[in-house]
């Protein structure tokens, strides 16, 4: 099969979704001008550099009460502040909760009963037992073709590591099983590894 996306794909759902997978999630946290805590899943995000550590997610929608875009972009423009929170699959069910197109004004950690804390470095809210939070001061916001599709990039200025996740010095990730997003409503979770050494190593 072939298509051009602009003649369309002809099949019941759309695959683009389904052909870049596993995608991680970016859960994240971020407050507007008015100190209201925002929560919200990503799955176009990623980490896009070492030094210093940067990372990007996309937002590719609108909201009925947001002029713009979403409330977390709203709010990052607006405080040039945000967090990304890993998802454990044992945060499946609340990080869909926050997933849901709520009011502006209302906070996602009360309605998926997560428990919030404030970063180190920048005013603002993570998940209290996530697995890892990147603390994040935006360095740009780029508008891309199409109707609200905008990326933020952050660079990372606080990192957290839950002790119960590090194991002989590594960050290990099958002690709390990574969830990833794949296409249509389906996921992954990460619960086995293997190594591959490099050529050149």
């Amino acid at each position: 099969m072939f298509y051009r996306p602009e003649d369309g794909h002809g099949l019941p759902h759309n695959p683009f979704n389904a052909i870049i997978t596993p995608r991680p999630i970016g859960w994240i946290s971020s407050r507007d001008a008015n100190g209201i805590n925002n929560l919200a899943p990503y799955s176009f995000f990623n980490g896009v550099a070492y030094t210093p550590p940067q990372v990007m997610f996309a937002t590719t929608g609108t909201k009925h009460d947001q002029d713009g875009g979403k409330d977390s972009i709203a709010n990052i423009e607006a405080t040039g502040l945000f967090c990304v929170n890993i998802v454990a699959f044992a945060h499946r069910d609340a990080m869909n909760a926050s997933s849901a197109g709520l009011p502006k004004d209302t906070d996602e950690f009360a309605h998926a009963g997560l428990t919030a804390v404030e970063c180190e470095t920048i005013a603002c809210s993570r998940v209290a037992d996530a697995p890892a939070a990147l603390e994040c001061k935006l360095t740009e916001i780029t508008t891309l073709p199409g109707e609200a599709n905008r990326v933020v990039f952050g660079e990372v200025t606080g990192v957290h590591l839950r002790d119960d996740c590090l194991k002989d010095g590594k960050f290990d990730v099958t002690t709390f099983q990574p969830l990833a997003r794949l296409g249509y409503r389906d996921y992954a979770v990460v619960t086995e590894l293997f190594s591959l050494n490099r050529p050149d190593d």
